[in-house]
């Protein structure tokens, strides 16, 4: 009976061990995750066009001032970097993490933002001071804007959508993603936080999608994934990775950092690198 309790205890605690571990890989490095998207739409001078995309910052940090999060960006060599939300956090914020973050992305490429919830949660005075330095930094903030990107001469549109926690309705969210494509013939990327939209962004056209804010459901159970993640509830079905409907293409990222659980589980945090190519 004692030799099996001892057998018993050791196991658990080889567990214990084991979950521990994974959990403190998961949350505290991040992998790079990349993804080659081929569109027929694409003009061809975007033809290995390569965006990183940083979602979920959540002032993170992965070394010293970011030291290894940005030199994976810089080995990357990314022609836009997106940061699509959630580059605070508004329960513990620290501007300055995410400011220093900006400052040196954009001596890497042109660094294009767009808010997420947590932006959202912040008091009006701590976000538009946030926004002023952001913008102070050289980062092009795409608040229900677009702009034009040309490319071995040719032209498309990058559009940014702010988190619908900045509106009170569903509705308008919908209705300003719709007044960013109308009347354009050009290839539409859109950075947007959330994911859950994509049938929106699939009726008003979008090409391509850069989302995040699910964090992939931060704790991932084997072989069911994410039990629950932000928006989408239970068993979510835009968790992470690709999703094509017709000619819309949407990535989700599971994020960098963390927000109510301080930690990871099963699914480490990510860095995601998409490569287009016009097929």
């Amino acid at each position: 009976m004692k030799k099996r309790r001892i057998i018993i205890i050791l196991c658990v605690t080889a567990l214990l061990i084991t979950v521990l571990g994974i959990a403190a890989r998961d949350t505290k490095s991040f992998k790079k995750t990349e993804y080659t998207v081929n569109d027929k739409n694409l003009p061809t001078g975007f033809d290995g066009f390569k965006i990183a995309m940083v979602s979920d910052l959540h002032n993170a940090t992965f070394g010293e001032g970011n030291s290894k999060l940005l030199s994976a960006l810089e080995k990357a060599e990314p022609d836009i970097i997106a940061i699509t939300g959630d580059l605070v956090d508004s329960s513990h914020t620290d501007l300055s993490v995410a400011l220093d973050f900006a400052e040196k992305s954009v001596k890497i490429a042109p660094s294009y933002y767009v808010s997420g919830n947590h932006e959202a949660w912040l008091s009006e005075e701590v976000y538009e001071a946030f926004i002023a330095k952001l913008k102070a930094t050289g980062v092009t903030v795409l608040t229900d804007e677009k702009t034009d990107i040309v490319h071995n001469g040719d032209t498309i549109t990058l559009a940014g959508v702010s988190d619908p926690d900045f509106a009170d309705a569903d509705y308008i969210f919908e209705s300003k993603v719709g007044h960013l494509t109308e009347d354009s013939e050009l290839y539409t990327l859109l950075l947007s936080h959330r994911p859950e939209f994509f049938d929106v962004y699939h009726q008003c056209g979008v090409n391509l999608v850069l989302s995040g804010h699910t964090h992939a459901g931060q704790i991932r159970l084997p072989l069911i994934g994410a039990f629950i993640a932000p928006g989408q509830g239970f068993f979510p079905e835009y968790d992470k990775g690709i999703f094509i409907e017709d000619d819309t293409t949407m990535i989700v990222s599971a994020g960098l950092g963390n927000s109510v659980i301080p930690f990871r589980f099963c699914n480490q945090a990510e860095l995601v690198i998409i490569t287009l190519k016009a097929t």
